[in-house]
């Protein structure tokens, strides 16, 4: 696919994943433009000071709950990655309408708005904790996937084609463990929840690699899950903080012991191929099934969890993940 005459727009453009994201395509892809669609005016300005100034670059306040303003921003679009959400599990339990108007309806208004401006590719990001939600956060996400997917039923007769990536836990990130982890170690202890807990871990390159490799391969009505390592959070705790004492606190409301990125009644019509799993659509009423001529299907019962994993990170392995993040908290650059 040829990025250079393509119109980008992502939706939760001044997040963690959209600076990465933003960075990574001007410099790999050279896109004709891309317009970074979000409704925090003081972050837009942010990222212009820290040297997101290029010529392709476009700032469009916004947002995701204003379709007329969604409309409005993709006229001319081509490709949209939907990143916006509200994702703090905690937030969104103790806010759980707040979350329903962004994570569902503001994702409803993506999908409309793309529908409406003639927009070719729509990638939403999903998470492993949409599968088998434990918690409103992962529930918002399951509703969003499946409008996401099903409305290329919509879009049938139309250009437009709408697929989600899920993935799990992204090193660094907002909300991620990582910053909490690194402040607490000045105090010489460290929370975990259970020490038996397990997570999916990609870095935002690999994530951010993965959205690019799956805007250029899908066909529509696909879930792309990338094959990554799981880590035992304790083993991250003792990378972080060797020294350091820790307490197990608890588990909490909505959280889980292990996370799942395939279910079992999903591996059905899951195909295997190198480095990714492909969920096509459990009904094949338009497109996306081509798939199975691509890959393998995947065994009778095969769910794919972080404590089920053939590939996990050592305390050593957790290591290099996290090693740019000592450096920028250390500089003061990333915040806990």
């Amino acid at each position: 696919m040829d990025w250079t005459n393509k119109v980008v727009l992502i939706t939760g453009g001044t997040g963690s994943f959209g600076k990465k994201f933003i960075k990574l395509l001007l410099a790999e892809k050279q896109p004709k433009k891309i317009i970074v669609f979000s409704r925090d005016e003081l972050k837009q300005h942010e990222m212009r000071v820290a040297g997101y100034e290029h010529p392709s670059l476009r700032y469009f306040i916004g947002d995701i709950r204003d379709r007329e303003r969604l409309t409005r921003a993709m006229h001319g679009v081509d490709i949209v990655v939907h990143a916006a959400a509200l994702k703090q599990v905690p937030a969104c339990e103790y806010n759980p309408m707040e979350a329903v108007k962004t994570n569902i309806m503001g994702t409803s208004n993506v999908l409309e708005a793309a529908l409406d401006a003639g927009v070719s590719k729509v990638l939403a990001l999903s998470t492993d904790k949409a599968v088998s939600p434990a918690n409103l956060y992962g529930g918002t996400k399951l509703v969003a996937e499946k409008l996401v997917i099903q409305s290329n039923a919509y879009a049938a007769g139309t250009a437009t084609r709408y697929s989600c990536v899920r993935y799990g836990n992204v090193v660094g990130s907002r909300g991620s463990v990582v910053p909490l982890f690194l402040k607490q170690r000045q105090s010489g202890k460290i929370t975990i929840t259970d020490d038996r807990m397990t997570r999916f871990w990609l870095s935002l390159e690999q994530g951010v690699h993965f959205v690019m490799r799956c805007i250029e391969q899908m066909e529509g009505g696909e879930v792309f899950v990338p094959k990554i390592p799981s880590t035992k959070v304790i083993d991250l705790a003792r990378a972080i903080a060797p020294n350091a004492k820790i307490d197990i606190i608890g588990i909490r409301p909505g959280e889980k012991l292990h996370e799942d990125l395939l279910s079992s009644d999903e591996a059905r019509h899951t195909i295997e191929l190198d480095g990714m799993y492909v969920v096509q659509p459990a009904e094949a009423v338009w497109f996306g099934y081509s798939w199975k001529d691509k890959g393998t299907t995947v065994p009778e019962g095969f769910s794919y969890t972080s404590d089920n994993n053939s590939e996990w990170l050592d305390v050593e392995g957790i290591k290099t993940y996290i090693a740019p993040f000592e450096e920028d908290f250390s500089s003061g650059k990333l915040e806990g």
